[in-house]
């Protein structure tokens, strides 16, 4: 039975979104493998543009209604997988699946180009209009453990989070673990953090990873705190959903242009805290990261018959699934 057969079928009762989970494992591990070959190059561009070609080649062959809520950027500043850019093999046939997709075809572009940790192809679906159509601008995040719900928000000041936490998991201060990412913009944010006396831990890039790590109540990390890119935010609330673990986000704007774009794209008011059930309404959503440099997920390897290992993380939101899984291609 051919696979557009049994997608027939599937549609005919009801499909969901998890049902498409190997077609969009592909598409990560197809960008993933791409950008494997530019791994120490110093080329990130390429290693990007190799990821995003991969990518798209195998939307173009999913039968499905899609369309990209988040992708590389606007029409005009995007060859492919721009912002509401149709995707599939299904479009305009009404018992398709209607699916938006949030993805990030190389995480972390510069690791790949000076072969560091935590490069990976990323993908975030959901029912259309169920991912906030986050523009590209930068977004305040804090992320942490399911024990950590209720407890921690932007609303609070960083003394008041850490103090919480601290309270929540039953860990002295001193004790905690804190992600940032290694920008000047947090210098005043690592300063107070130095001050409180949490053990601070600085990442270049990838602060996708660093979410999930910092919701896995089995990581040394405990906490992700500052500013990073808003689309990103959306496919970290994704998976931190579908792991009940705690996240909020809110957009900051660099510049005017960042404003209007939101103000463009968003209904409401702009400069709110979005919860993570906001920037993931449904429950029907799914996450898929694959490796291509090692780190939270192993990085891509090439076999002797000339075939690759991948490796990849999925989290189903409706069933609360979640894996490490290796393919061979």
């Amino acid at each position: 039975m051919s696979r557009i057969v049994e997608f027939q079928i599937l549609v005919r009762n009801a499909m969901t979104t998890s049902e498409l989970t190997q077609f969009f494992l592909r598409a990560t591990e197809s960008a993933a493998i791409a950008s494997y070959h530019w791994i120490g190059k110093r080329d990130g561009k390429a290693a990007d543009g190799a990821a995003v070609e991969a990518m798209r080649s195998v939307f173009d062959e999913v039968p499905f209604d899609g369309r990209v809520a988040i992708g590389e950027g606007e029409r005009d500043d995007a060859p492919m997988l721009w912002i509401g850019e149709t995707l599939g093999s299904m479009q305009g046939i009404s018992t398709a699946p209607s699916i938006d997709i949030a993805v990030d075809p190389l995480e972390c572009t510069n690791h790949v180009a000076m072969n560091l940790p935590n490069a990976m192809s990323v993908l975030a679906a959901g029912p259309r209009d169920s991912l906030l159509h986050a523009p590209d601008c930068y977004m305040d995040k804090i992320a942490g453990p399911q024990s950590l719900k209720n407890e921690i928000s932007l609303e609070g000041s960083t003394e008041y989070n850490i103090e919480s936490a601290s309270s929540s998991l039953d860990k002295p201060i001193s004790d905690l673990n804190v992600v940032v990412m290694d920008r000047p913009r947090h210098k005043e944010l690592i300063s107070d953090l130095n001050q409180i006396g949490v053990n601070i831990h600085l990442i270049g890039d990838g602060d996708i990873a660093a979410s999930l790590n910092a919701a896995d109540e089995k990581s040394e990390i405990d906490l992700l705190m500052g500013i990073g890119a808003a689309p990103e935010g959306v496919i970290s609330a994704t998976a931190l959903r579908g792991l009940d673990a705690t996240f909020e986000g809110r957009l900051v704007f660099k510049n005017e242009g960042h404003r209007e774009r939101a103000e463009r794209m968003i209904d409401g008011d702009i400069e709110r805290v979005w919860g993570r059930d906001e920037l993931c309404s449904s429950e029907d959503s799914l996450f898929i990261a694959s490796g291509v440099c090692s780190g939270r997920t192993k990085g891509v390897e090439e076999l002797e018959n000339g075939q690759y290992s991948v490796n990849s993380e999925i989290i189903d939101v409706k069933s609360r699934s979640h894996k490490f899984v290796t393919s061979i291609r």
